[in-house]
C-alpha cells in the first residue's frame, strides 16, 4: 500500500531544518506540517484557546532522549541489512539495542526508523511525529524513546528510536502465510486495544488528535500481542472549539480514508472511525482493503462484503477461512454490524471511538459467555455451503439405500435362479 498526498511547495531558502526541540518560533500550530490547514469557523462564539501540540511537547521534551548518529549507528552495527525489519515511504526501519539511560545494566531493544536523507516531506512527518508521540502516552500507543537530528558531513540525518514490538503488525498476521492464523478471541482483543488507542487520542487529552493513517500495518503487536499504534507521521490536531472540522491536503493510504475526507478535504475524528471500520472488515475477512489479484468484484473488500450482509445466511462467506470455523457467529455478525457503522457515508452518523470501545466491551463479554457446541452448530446451520454439503449428503445417502435395495434383489434373482437350476440337475442325476 502507498501513501498518497498532495501538497504546496513551500519555500526551501532555509536549507538547515530544525530539530524537534527547537519550536519557539513557531506562531501556528503545525506550521511544520506539508499542509497548513485551516480551520472553518462555524460559531461566532469565542472561546479561550487550548494549547496545542508545539506547547505541550515544550512541557515533556526532557523525556525524550537526544541520540548521535554515530550511537545510533554502532546500535544497528552501521545500519546492517540483516538488522532490517520494515521499510515505508519515508526510510527504512532496523532492529537495535541501546544503553540505558543511566549506562548500567542490559541493552534495551528497540526499532530504529531512519528517514531517507534530504527528503523535506520526510523532515516534516518526523517533526510531527516526534511532537505526537512526545506529548501522547498511553498503553495503546508505541512509546518514543528518542530521536537523532544530525546535519553533518553526511547529510541531513533524521532518525526515531521506539520501543521495540517483537510480534510486528496486525497486517503481517492478517495477511502473510507464513505466520499462524490469529484466534478468533485475539482479533477481538487487538480489535479493543486500537479502538482504546483512538478514543484517547480523539476524547482524553487537552488537545484533540486525528491519527489519519490508521491500518492493519500501523497496528503494531508485543510479545502477548499487545495492539500498540505507529506511526504518527500523518497526525493532526482536531479542530478547536467552534470549528466543525479541518481543512487539510488528503493524505493517507488508498483503500483507508474517508471518502468525505477525500472528496472535501475536511477532517475530523470521524475520518479515524472510518478507517477504523475498514480494518474490523480485515480483521473478519482476512483480506486486505485492496487485492488487485483478486476477480474484480472482489478487489475492494467493502464493496464485496456488502454482498453478505450481517444478518444474512450468507454472512459466513465473508469470514476468514483460516479460522476454521472456531469463533462465535453471533459475534462476528455484531462486529460486521458495529463495522457498518463506522462505515456510514454521513460522517456525523458515525459513532465516536468510545462508543465503539463500549460495543466490542459488550460482543467480547458475550462471546466468553457462549457455549463453544452452541457456536459450532450455529455457524454451520447458517452457512450455505455447509447446508448445501448436507442436502448432498443426504441425497448421496437415498441413492445409496435405492441401490443397496436393487442390488438385494438381484441377489434373490440371482440365488433363486442357482437353487432351479439345482434342482433340474438333481432330477438329471437321479434319471441316469
Amino acid at each position: 500500500m502507498k501513501c498518497f498526498y498532495y501538497f504546496k511547495d513551500k519555500s526551501r531558502s532555509n536549507n538547515k531544518q530544525l530539530s524537534a526541540p527547537e519550536l519557539k518560533e513557531q506562531k501556528k500550530p503545525f506550521q511544520f506540517s506539508v499542509d497548513e490547514p485551516e480551520r472553518v469557523i462555524k460559531s461566532s462564539g469565542s472561546s479561550a484557546s487550548a494549547r496545542g501540540i508545539p506547547e505541550l511537547y515544550e512541557e515533556k521534551a526532557h523525556n525524550l532522549r537526544v541520540f548521535s548518529f554515530a550511537e545510533l549507528g554502532r546500535a544497528t552495527n552501521d545500519f546492517s541489512r540483516l538488522l532490517k525489519i520494515g521499510e515505508g515511504g519515508f526510510g527504512s526501519v532496523y532492529k537495535g539495542s541501546i544503553k540505558p539511560v543511566e549506562g548500567n545494566g542490559d541493552p534495551v531493544l528497540v526499532a530504529i526508523k531512519r528517514l531517507t536523507k534530504d527528503a523535506l516531506q520526510g523532515h516534516k512527518q518526523w517533526l510531527a511525529e516526534v511532537q505526537f508521540l512526545g506529548v501522547v502516552e498511553h498503553p495503546h500507543l508505541v512509546k518514543l524513546i528518542g530521536y537523532c537530528a544530525s546535519d553533518g558531513e553526511r547529510g541531513i540525518q533524521r532518525l526515531l528510536v521506539y520501543e521495540y514490538m517483537p510480534n510486528k503488525s496486525l497486517e503481517s498476521h492478517l495477511f502473510d502465510k507464513a505466520y499462524d492464523p490469529l484466534p478468533w478471541k485475539t482479533r477481538l482483543e487487538i480489535a479493543l486495544g486500537s479502538a482504546q488507542g483512538l478514543a484517547y487520542l480523539h476524547e482524553e487529552l487537552e488537545v484533540q488528535v486525528i491519527y489519519r493513517d490508521f491500518k492493519s500495518s500501523n497496528v503494531l503487536l508485543d510479545e502477548r500481542f499487545k495492539p500498540k499504534l505507529s506511526d504518527f507521521g500523518l497526525a493532526r490536531e482536531g479542530p478547536v472549539a467552534g470549528d466543525t472540522h479541518v481543512s487539510t491536503s488528503v493524505m493517507g493510504t488508498y483503500g483507508y480514508a474517508a471518502p468525505d475526507y477525500v472528496e472535501t478535504g475536511h477532517l475530523t475524528v470521524k475520518s479515524d472511525v472510518w478507517s477504523y471500520g475498514v480494518v474490523l472488515y480485515e480483521i473478519l475477512s482476512g483480506r486486505r482493503s485492496v487485492e488487485r489479484n483478486r476477480p474484480k468484484m472482489e478487489q475492494k473488500l467493502l464493496e464485496w462484503v456488502k454482498q453478505y450482509p450481517p444478518d444474512s445466511k450468507k454472512f459466513c462467506l465473508i469470514m476468514d477461512p483460516l479460522l476454521k470455523g472456531q469463533y462465535s457467529i453471533s459475534g462476528a455478525r455484531k462486529v460486521a454490524k458495529l463495522a457498518d457503522n463506522c462505515l456510514r457515508r454521513n460522517a456525523k452518523d458515525r459513532p465516536t471511538m468510545s462508543q465503539v470501545v463500549e460495543r466490542l466491551k459488550q460482543i467480547i463479554q458475550s462471546s466468553d459467555e457462549g457455549n463453544p457446541a452452541e457456536k459450532s452448530i450455529e455457524v454451520h446451520e447458517n452457512d450455505p455451503v455447509e447446508h448445501e454439503e448436507k442436502l448432498n449428503q443426504s441425497a448421496s445417502s437415498e441413492l445409496w439405500r435405492k441401490r443397496m435395495e436393487h442390488l438385494a434383489k438381484l441377489g434373490e434373482h440371482v440365488e433363486s435362479a442357482s437353487r432351479r437350476r439345482f434342482m433340474i440337475l438333481q432330477k438329471t442325476n437321479m434319471t441316469f
